[in-house]
Formats: structure tokens, sequence, C-alpha cells
């Protein structure tokens, strides 16, 4: 690996709205995962039709933009101290942007939503908010514009990463802490525009790679793009990343602030975050996922493997810590991180798409704690908590444990006479026969032998 690599980062993710940032179209994050046909939910506005102007600006998607700059540790330029956000119109001519400008909150002589964040180690240089194009096949030429106007955030780095690896591992750990806001789409991939520079210098020049759409490409394109400078040299330019062939190839030399023709839109108001709304959305923010873990190693004494395990999944951390509430955590830790998991994932879903309310897994698990049912019985039951959980107290009639030494040896009994040839086997000294067995008693007994 070259000495003195400076790699920084703008990373864009798909804000999480019910509608688009200037029209009230639905918004479509991943039409393809969706099944919609292309252009489906446009109007004029996020079509471009001239005479066309755009709607006050998305309110959820201030408030999410926000979120996310206190998340990351930023400062919020607000109206107390006498920062306004400017739209402004960034020009340039690709295909995909049918006003032949896209509306941004960035640029030159803006002021950002928020600035002079750190995550994780890397400062964040600044956060601000603009609309997404269309999306383009240059293959076909069609373009869709289901996508053009959806609020998209920037987070823009400083050039704090000097691998491809430091730049994944921080890339996973944001995606993760923002999943806890449901700010950004995780489903919908980010995309990066990746500034990449071997100079030994500060002001060495540097290599923009744009529009790099999943972690595994970005990791790709600075292995190659970091190989290929100290091979040739750093020039300034942009150029894309070629999926296909797995390197970067140039697109054009490197734009300055000024080629984008920066101006503020006549069309939209400026905007003036409050104070006050600020505070009020950092007090309802969650804790972090670094915080969460470190909570659960050090208050539910939780190995730090399973705690990550859980803090990975708000909604999973959060329901571990209501159950354990009510049953010590070392009982309750497998039976989420194990079985819950295991139900959620054979039926395809996450936590927040079912209805399994605490208390009805907490009464499970008292059930099994108790010596109520068997476990096997109780992982019966919980298969049936999807799509929602209810009380056992009905169920429990009749699927008590059976711990009668009798009773257990009359159903063993049955078990044998019924599989003559799983004990001519068992004689064998076949150990699979005893498993078989040992399954036919319970199956026998539904699930309640001891």
């Amino acid at each position: 690996m070259a000495k003195d690599v400076k790699i920084g980062l703008e990373v864009h993710g798909y804000l999480i709205t019910k509608e688009k940032l200037f029209c009230r179209c639905r918004a479509i994050r991943h039409s393809a995962k969706e099944n919609i046909k292309p252009n489906t939910f446009v109007c004029p506005i996020c079509c471009g039709y001239p005479g066309s102007k755009p709607m006050l600006p998305n309110a959820e998607a201030i408030k999410k933009i926000v979120q996310i700059a206190l998340m990351l540790k930023c400062k919020v330029n607000t109206a107390e101290q006498k920062k306004s956000l400017v739209w402004q119109r960034k020009h340039y001519n690709w295909p995909d942007l049918p006003k032949g400008y896209q509306n941004t909150i960035s640029g030159a002589y803006s002021v950002p939503v928020a600035e002079n964040g750190i995550f994780e180690n890397a400062r964040i240089r600044e956060i601000h908010l603009e609309e997404d194009p269309a999306s383009w096949n240059p293959e076909t030429g069609c373009i869709d514009y289901n996508r053009s106007g959806l609020p998209l955030a920037e987070i823009v780095t400083e050039p704090d990463f000097c691998s491809a690896e430091d730049v994944v591992e921080w890339l996973k750990q944001l995606i993760l802490t923002l999943s806890y806001i449901k700010a950004v789409d995780k489903n919908a991939g980010i995309k990066a525009d990746v500034n990449v520079s071997i100079g030994k210098k500060s002001g060495a020049e540097r290599v923009e790679i744009k529009n790099i759409n999943s972690i595994e490409n970005i990791k790709k394109a600075v292995e190659f793009e970091i190989a290929r400078q100290e091979k040739e040299g750093t020039l300034r330019e942009t150029r894309r990343f070629d999926e296909q062939s797995g390197k970067t190839m140039k697109m054009r030399e490197k734009e300055e602030s000024a080629d984008y023709r920066f101006i503020p839109d006549p069309d939209l108001p400026v905007i003036k975050i409050s104070g006050k709304v600020v505070k009020e959305i950092m007090e309802r923010l969650p804790e972090t996922p670094q915080e969460k873990l470190q909570k659960l190693v050090k208050k539910h004494k939780i190995d730090k493997k399973s705690a990550e395990v859980l803090s990975k999944n708000l909604e999973i951390v959060e329901f571990f810590e209501d159950v354990s509430e009510k049953i010590p955590a070392d009982f309750a830790l497998p039976w989420v991180v194990v079985e819950l998991l295991r139900v959620l994932n054979w039926n395809k879903k996450t936590l927040e798409e079912v209805d399994i309310k605490p208390e009805h897994f907490i009464e499970l698990l008292e059930a099994v704690k108790n010596k109520g049912i068997t476990e096997l019985k109780a992982k019966q039951i919980l298969n049936s908590f999807v799509p929602s959980s209810f009380s056992i107290k009905q169920k429990l009639k009749g699927a008590g444990r059976i711990t009668d030494k009798k009773e257990i040896e009359k159903i063993c009994k049955q078990a044998i006479e019924k599989n003559p040839q799983a004990i001519l086997d068992l004689k064998e000294g076949k150990q699979e026969a005893l498993n078989f067995l040992l399954g036919e008693i319970m199956k026998l007994s539904q699930r309640r032998a001891d």
C-alpha cells in the first residue's frame, strides 16, 4: 500500500420520506425491487417541464437532515446564528438532469445545513440537502424520472482515510448509525464520490471517482485507484468506476466550483432553522449503536459478539432491553439473538414488519424458566408469533411439561414399539438411531416430555 494516501468521501443517501423534495409525487427509491414501471410517479415539476415551479421544500426531509447532522456531532446552522440556507442551482448538462441544473444547499458562497462534525474518528466537513437526478441508462438512452427529485443527504468528509478498509468499515458504521433514526433508506443503497490522492504534499492533486453505488464497489475503486496512481502519478481529474473491469476510467478534467455556475434559485425560499427545533430533535434522538454496544456489555454483562448482533438493529436491541427488565439478560439473550431472529428470518420479516409484543415474549420465557413448558414447546409457540403474538395462557392448557417418570416411560415404550428397526440399529451401535428415537418421543409427547 502506498504511503501518504489520503481519501475523502462525499456520501449520498436517500432520505426516507413519503414524497419528493419539491413536489407531492410518491418517493420511490428502488423501483426495480418494488416492481414499479418507469415514469409512474412523475409530474411536470420533477420532469422539468417549461414553466413548472417547485413547491415548498419537503419539511420531513429538512427534519431528517437535521437528525443526521446531530447524530454525526455536527453543528447545525440556525437562524439564531444568523445563518440562512439558500437553495442554489448547480448547472451541468447531463441527460438525467431535466432542468439543466440541480437544486442543492451547497456550492460557492452557500451555508450548509451543518458542518464541523466527527464520526468514528473521521471529520465531517459539511452536510447538506439536495435533489436526486433521474435514472439514465446510457446503453438504451432511456430515462426513468421516478427518482428525479428525491431528497438526498450529502455527507462530506475531510480526507481522513488511509485505506479502502478504513473507508469500508466507516461506511458500515455510518449506515448502521443512521438506521437508528430511520433517516436514510439502507435498502436503496448509498452512492459516493470518492477523492483519492497519494501525494506527499498537503496540496497534492486528487482524483474524484464519481457515483460509485455500493460499498463493495467503493472498496474495489479505491484499491485500483491507489495502485494506478502509484504507477501513473496523480493528475486532477474526474473518473468513473467500471464494475465489469474493476477499473477507474477518465471522464473529464476535474471541475472547479465555478464550472457549475452556482446561483441562488429565485423560485425557492430561504430556509431558517430554529435553534428551538434543533433542541427538540436532539432530545428525541436515540442512543447511537456505539453507545448501545457499551451499555449492553457493561450493564447487562453480555459478551461483545452477542452485543454487536443486538446493536445492529435498533428494534431488536430495544426489544431485548424491554425483555431483560423482567427476564435475566443471560437467559433472554439466546432467545432473542438466536430464536427470535430464526423465526423472523424464516418468515423473511423484520421486527418492524410483525407485531411481537415484549409482554407476550416475556410470558413465554417465564414459562420455560419456571419449567412450565419445554424449550421445544416454547420454540413451537414462538413460531406462531408471526405475524402477531398472543398471550400463551390458553396455549399452556394441556401443553405443560411432562415430568412424571411413568408417563415418560410409557411414551418411550410406544416409540420403541413403533420403530423396531431403530432398536436393531441402536443395538449395532448406530448413534443416529438414538437421536431418531428421541425425536419420536418428543413428537409423541407433543414436545412436552422432560
